[in-house]
């Protein structure tokens, strides 16, 4: 199955480029592009893309503004890629509470780009272990947990909060089985019920939900 994907940002040069590269691979296929936030969520409305390469500063519509409209819309949203050119935008943290699946460097490679791509169009997060600690550093920023959050932490098994306390530290699904000495496929089934139970999208939803219900506190 072939991955649509549509590339939001102002700068033609970059649109051009991740085009050209997204299109050589055999799976994937560039079906739009839009020049601004706006652009990019009349076009995801109009082309249905899976997953959407999102700059964050763009005129008109900057894309976290793009990602909240586009996520807050009817159900089979796209997954949403964000684009910066920083190793952690300062808005990176707003979009992925906004709803998008992770983010990527503007001069990632070629297999770097493709690669996350399929990873985010699997139902999987683009959050590396050095994203988190960025992540950790901006929670202790905002201070104390949000206690709208801690409340749902309740309907979940000691092992799956467990579970999710990993997933909030950055490790992978192999890295929390060897931890816990379980079968990689239990931490997938363990990972899946916690989605589903807290009705968040992603690994990268996961995270941001266990600093702000206090679960993970930075520094621990």
């Amino acid at each position: 199955m072939t991955i649509r994907v549509l590339v939001a940002d102002d700068q033609g040069m970059v649109r051009s480029g991740f085009s050209i590269l997204l299109n050589a691979q055999p799976d994937i296929e560039v079906v739009g592009e839009a020049v601004n936030g706006q652009e990019a969520i009349a076009r995801a409305a109009e082309l249905c893309p899976d997953v959407i390469l999102m700059d964050v500063r763009m005129p008109v519509m900057d894309g976290l503004q793009a990602t909240r409209q586009i996520m807050a819309a009817a159900d089979g949203t796209p997954r949403i890629l964000v684009l910066t050119t920083f190793d952690l935008d300062d808005y990176v943290y707003e979009a992925l509470r906004a709803g998008a699946s992770g983010f990527l460097l503007k001069d990632a490679s070629a297999g770097e780009l493709a690669e996350a791509v399929r990873v985010v169009a699997a139902g999987d997060a683009l959050l590396a272990p050095g994203v988190t600690r960025r992540l950790i550093a901006e929670f202790a920023r905002l201070g104390a947990p949000r206690a709208a959050s801690r409340k749902h932490l309740s309907g979940l098994t000691d092992r799956e909060t467990e579970v999710l306390g990993l997933v909030a530290r950055g490790m992978s699904n192999s890295e929390i089985a060897g931890h816990l000495v379980v079968a990689e496929q239990t931490v997938k089934t363990h990972v899946s019920r916690v989605l589903m139970k807290l009705a968040l999208r992603d690994r990268a939803q996961a995270v941001v939900f266990a600093y702000e219900s206090g679960l993970v506190r930075a520094g621990e």
